[in-house]
């Protein structure tokens, strides 16, 4: 039972890191000696110091002979920080209690094996299924090289994304757009498509303190960003990606200029392949994305596979009529058992709207 106290210490340090580690992952630890914890330490933000380290440093007495709780194995590489074997084996810790392996090949149980070859005893395991739970976007990232998706929306009752004239603002209440802006801190990009953009001239930043801003990626197929957008004109304080299949050098330099990165995509269907340029994101090191994009852009990301999450924003109200939109666009299910299945669905009540999560179980259409 100890032993998932101090895991579940570990857990909830942490979690202090959501939003700010990428693309890192978050990591928690405890240092325990004779019964009382002498240390305690998070990843705070990227290229800051790892949990490990962090930990020993706010040591109030020697770590010699302590046990260390880690929700993450140790690195044993050269990074931003140096191996965190390496201070473990300073600090004459005896033992070490892990969460979770680290699939990155540079670690992969690599850190686990130095320990032991050095005498300090290692166990691993202890409440593995929610260390890996903290760190999905992390790991799916380096398992697959491609970033971890999540599709958020907001509806009507009835299903409706806008009125039968095209307005969405405002379908949910105010306390439900700022738990969005949350999940704009949490993820390391936002993705939507350039008729958003052209429709609403948004900004995509994060309106909520202690929060950070996410990369902000438009897929405009045909380079129709505008220069005078909000997106573009804080492009140089904010990243901005625009992901196109036009290799235009005149327009691109423009936009280059005002501090945007172009990405040339391949085509599927005439439009932005998504699959490729995730693949891009993923080789630059981008590990989590939002999608924010209307109906053409849900169906696209979800047709491709591309979606491991969803977001639901439910508000208790009905528009009716068969002109207005849905949220997710495409062909669709042409039969009720050639759905997408979404599993582990949990709802919470955000005022007097709804929100409905749950994790994407078999991600493409079948094919008839």
């Amino acid at each position: 039972m100890d032993d998932q106290k101090y895991m579940r210490m570990a857990l909830d340090l942490a979690k202090k890191g959501r939003g700010w580690t990428s693309p890192n992952p978050m990591v928690g630890a405890v240092i325990v000696k004779d019964g009382k914890v002498i240390g305690k330490g998070w990843h705070q933000k990227y290229r800051s110091l790892h949990a490990e380290r962090e930990a020993l440093a706010n040591c109030r007495q020697s770590a010699k002979d302590a046990t260390l709780y880690v929700t993450l194995e140790p690195c044993c590489h050269h990074g931003n920080q140096p191996p965190c074997t390496e201070a473990i084996l300073e600090s004459g810790i005896k033992e070490v209690v892990v969460g979770c392996l680290d699939p990155n090949p540079l670690v992969a149980g690599k850190g686990i094996e130095i320990l032991k070859n050095h005498g300090i005893l290692v166990r691993n395991g202890i409440l593995e299924q929610e260390c890996r739970q903290l760190n999905q976007a992390f790991l799916y990232w380096i398992q697959t090289g491609y970033p971890y998706c999540a599709l958020k929306y907001a509806m009507t009752l009835d299903g409706k994304i806008a009125a039968a004239s095209g307005e969405s603002k405002w379908i949910t209440s105010s306390k439900a757009r700022n738990q969005v802006h949350l999940l704009r801190h949490e993820y390391a990009a936002i993705l939507v498509g350039i008729n958003t953009v052209l429709k609403d001239d948004p900004m995509l930043n994060c309106r909520l303190e202690n929060t950070k801003d996410p990369i902000r990626i438009v897929v405009d197929t045909h380079l129709r960003l505008p220069l005078d957008s909000q997106l573009v004109q804080s492009a140089k304080n904010i990243p901005l990606i625009a992901a196109t299949c036009q290799n235009d050098s005149t327009k691109i330099a423009e936009y280059e200029k005002a501090g945007v990165t172009v990405l040339i995509c391949q085509s599927k269907d005439n439009q932005v392949d998504l699959k490729d340029l995730f693949y891009q994101l993923g080789q630059m090191k981008i590990n989590s994305v939002l999608i924010e994009g209307g109906p053409a852009i849900a169906a696209s990301a979800l047709d491709q596979g591309l979606v491991q999450k969803v977001y639901t924003y439910i508000s208790p109200k009905l528009f009716g009529g068969t002109h207005s939109k849905s949220p997710i666009g495409g062909q669709g299910a042409w039969y009720p058992s050639d759905c997408i299945k979404v599993k582990g669905c949990k709802v919470h009540t955000i005022g007097a709207d709804f929100l409905i999560e749950g994790e994407i179980e078999s991600n493409v259409y079948r094919d008839h």
